[in-house]
């Protein structure tokens, strides 16, 4: 049986609420558009999916390991009357061989940081990539787990296991990609958003 990415769990959404009241808001300050076609890596229970989905009217596809997160984020999906065009139950490296078409922008939200083999995981997601298509990794700022508090209790992943900005493009960029923006997250994340460069992986 496939198992979760180290350190990454789906987060009591109570509190996820109060981090990020508008996660619309947050989608488009780190680049998506209306026009966009998505794909939500580990998307979870779906506190994104259902935004992103709004905003680009449908063109997502979802993918999450955990068959229980994907029944909770279609349920989210329904509750907010929209739809995405595929749901994908399956390990996010595999993603090259799942989806039929390239996309416009991967989200990667809160699960990058436990990936075991992060640089084969960036070159999967360049693969599935339109050229100058973007990239976007919202994660935790390097700080202490216990001075990320949120309603009184420390949260996130562990401390050791976080990345800086320059730790994640050190991993990405030899992937086929290079950093075009690195936006604020407030009050504990930074999203980095890259750029599909094309090349070798446009081919074959």
């Amino acid at each position: 049986m496939r198992e979760t990415f180290p350190a990454t769990s789906m987060p009591d959404r109570d509190w996820w609420a109060v981090l990020w009241p508008s996660p619309g808001d947050i989608l488009r300050q780190i680049g998506i558009e209306p026009e966009m076609t998505v794909l939500d890596l580990c998307c979870g229970d779906g506190y994104f999916t259902a935004p992103l989905a709004r905003l680009v009217d449908g063109r997502v596809h979802a993918l999450d390991l955990d068959p229980a997160m994907i029944e909770l984020a279609k349920t989210e999906i329904a509750r907010n009357a929209t739809s995405v065009l595929q749901w994908h139950c399956a390990d996010a490296r595999e993603i090259a061989t799942l989806l039929r078409e390239r996309v416009d922008y991967v989200l990667m939200a809160n699960t990058f940081h436990g990936v075991p083999d992060q640089s084969e995981l960036a070159r999967a997601m360049r693969a599935v990539l339109r050229p100058h298509g973007l990239l976007g990794i919202v994660n935790w700022h390097r700080h202490p787990r216990e001075e990320t508090t949120v309603l009184g209790l420390p949260r996130g992943p562990r401390s050791d296991t976080r990345m800086s900005p320059e730790e994640v493009r050190a991993v990405v960029e030899p992937a086929g990609f290079r950093c075009v923006g690195l936006v604020d997250l407030p009050p504990f994340h930074y999203g980095a958003v890259f750029e599909a460069l094309p090349g070798a992986a446009d081919h074959g």
